[in-house]
């Protein structure tokens, strides 16, 4: 339950309606995809109603139908609060993977549960990521307002990449910035020297949405 003005507000769906006599097929072409134990309940989860009352498996496997071929990397060596914030647009933009370089261990708060339908790959460090990136022929773009970097509005993105961010207030490590293809900066207007990592990245993703979805 969530609260507003108006009361208490329920989030999602109730049982199916009708009772097990009206439940759909659990099974669609040999595969379970609805989950008795969410029909018989509800469905409060962080789901669109596409997937309403579907197993998880089930969730997973349709959008590996449709992911698209861009990558997110964030570096994660001082327990970055932004990671979560992160998996969840890359999950709202169905990018392919997200990618952890540093520690391995990051708060999932923020991703309100979207990392159980995104995948994830760890690295231990830089050099890591970049051999798997060289390996699969994907050019690494960082997103940081460097100098010398160039602006991402109206740069070409390619449709296969991986966007690469730093750590909240430092950025992009001196070894991140090296493995780039490109360092790309969100233009800003105001007194800030620099936007949240997880805005940054929101940012970045829709660009390359914008060009390619």
């Amino acid at each position: 339950m969530t609260e507003s003005e108006a009361g208490p507000v329920e989030v999602g769906v109730g049982p199916w309606p009708g009772g097990p006599a009206a439940w759909p097929a659990l099974d669609v072409d040999g595969v379970r995809r609805y989950d008795p134990e969410l029909l018989a309940e509800g469905d409060r989860r962080n789901v669109v109603d596409r997937y309403r009352y579907w197993t998880l498996e089930a969730v997973v496997a349709d959008l590996d139908t449709r992911r698209h071929p861009f990558h997110v990397a964030i570096e994660n060596w001082a327990h970055d609060l932004n990671i979560g914030s992160v998996v969840r647009t890359a999950n709202a933009f169905a990018a392919a993977e997200v990618h952890i370089v540093g520690r391995r261990r990051w708060n999932r708060r923020g991703a309100m549960v979207t990392d159980r339908y995104q995948h994830l790959r760890h690295h231990q460090d830089v050099g890591q990521l970049v051999t798997w990136a060289v390996d699969a022929g994907l050019p690494l773009l960082g997103i940081d307002n460097l100098p010398g970097s160039v602006d991402l509005e109206g740069y070409p993105m390619p449709r296969g990449c991986v966007l690469l961010f730093g750590q909240e207030s430092v950025g992009l490590s001196d070894e991140a910035r090296a493995a780039c293809q490109d360092v790309l900066h969100i233009r800003q207007f105001g007194s800030t020297r620099s936007i949240n990592a997880g805005a940054a990245a929101a940012i970045a993703m829709h660009a390359w949405i914008a060009q390619h979805a």
